[in-house]
């Protein structure tokens, strides 16, 4: 017996202020593993009737607010069972301050994580366009987003910049999004004739909705153009860049077919003699 208290109260000593003993790491040890228990038990049970999309959420928002409580269960063991806090960060606090800069952005990406599980700004499945680049979210770390483009790659994003930079999510509404292409005719032409051929390409295209119908919009009287928009619906915007290629190509080929002009930018230059 006493061998073994002789143990427990062995010291490992880094200077005269700051000590631990085996019997405190003993108890910090303890007091981590009682806890993830409990919190294992308080988080079935507070999941056990959600549908398991909130429960996903749930999950996810708990894994962070976890180590928080593991960080604040140890500082408190620590001081309980009598090692020196105070003279510990005293000793480090050039170090803390060291290690504080190098995980500023780390602890940016954890909190802002934790915003979008709070708020629902991005979900899983969503698509999302972040400085241009678009994906589908198929996970939501505690550091980064996981997406994937329309070419199948994967797109990794680190959470902080949902906070310094404009979302758009083009899912938040439904997957059905309105599109658009714009194309320019010369001066002089039936801009009647633009606009029957315009709706004629767009109705013609698989995957474009019939309600809301699509709608030509005249837009500018251009330097070199008469501009117009063809606006229309899609239920897949993961999707949209294929039907706006092939509205595209029918486009040309219909204004091709009824000598339509699509002209190329042009200036005028006049010349006198002095």
């Amino acid at each position: 017996m006493d061998k073994i208290k002789e143990i427990l109260n062995h010291r490992f000593s880094f200077n005269e202020d700051i000590f631990i003993s085996v019997k405190s790491l003993l108890i910090v040890i303890i007091a981590i593993a009682v806890t993830s228990i409990l919190l294992n038990i308080i988080r079935r049970f507070l999941t056990r009737k959600l549908d398991s999309e909130d429960k996903a959420k749930f999950i996810s928002f708990f894994s962070y607010m976890k180590w928080f409580i593991y960080v604040i269960i140890f500082l408190v063991t620590l001081q309980s069972s009598g090692v020196q806090l105070t003279a510990l960060f005293a000793a480090s606090a050039a170090l803390l301050i060291g290690v504080g800069l190098a995980l500023q952005t780390l602890f940016q990406d954890i909190i802002s994580g934790i915003f979008i599980l709070l708020d629902q700004t991005v979900h899983v499945g969503d698509i999302i366009e972040l400085e241009g680049k678009v994906g589908r979210v198929e996970v939501i770390n505690l550091r980064t987003t996981r997406a994937v483009t329309i070419d199948n790659k994967v797109l990794i994003i680190p959470n902080h910049l949902y906070l310094t930079n404009s979302l758009y999510n083009w899912t938040q509404n439904g997957t059905v999004t309105r599109e658009y292409v714009t194309v320019g005719v010369a001066y002089g032409s039936d801009v009647e004739k633009v606009k029957e051929l315009l709706l004629q390409a767009a109705n013609e295209q698989f995957g474009v909705l019939k309600v809301p119908e699509p709608l030509v919009l005249f837009m500018n009287f251009g330097d070199s153009s008469l501009d117009f928009r063809l606006v229309f619906t899609l239920n897949d915007s993961f999707q949209a860049a294929l039907p706006k290629s092939d509205i595209r190509f029918r486009i040309n080929e219909l204004f091709k077919e009824n000598n339509i002009t699509i002209p190329f930018p042009q200036r005028d230059v006049h010349l006198y003699n002095s």
